[in-house]
């Protein structure tokens, strides 16, 4: 008996490195070093922001998303799409591809 292994790619999000990041109440600000642009994050924000510390992939946030918060998946992922375009346009996520074992 043999046992496959297959492998596939897997997009993970994780915080780039270049930022001060600073809770206010139940808000953050987000310094970029670089260009010194201020960016907000309201708490939704903050929360992704926190599990974005570690590499995650788009999958696991939506999970996270649908556990802490009462929103339609539909409506979780369409959020989360935006919120990761922006972080990235704005250079404050680093996207990488990883090859996933199954």
């Amino acid at each position: 008996m043999s046992i496959k292994i297959t492998t596939n790619q897997s997009t993970t999000y994780k915080i780039s490195q270049n930022h001060l990041y600073s809770e206010i109440a139940d808000e953050a600000v987000i310094l970029d070093l670089e260009s010194g642009v201020y960016y907000g994050l309201n708490s939704v924000g903050v929360d992704i922001w926190q599990w974005l510390q570690q590499p995650q992939t788009k999958e696991k946030l939506l999970d996270l998303i649908l556990e802490e918060y009462e929103v339609t998946p539909e409506q979780a992922e369409q959020d989360l799409q935006s919120i990761l375009r922006e972080m990235q346009a704005a250079k404050l996520l680093e996207v990488s591809e990883e090859e996933i074992l199954n």
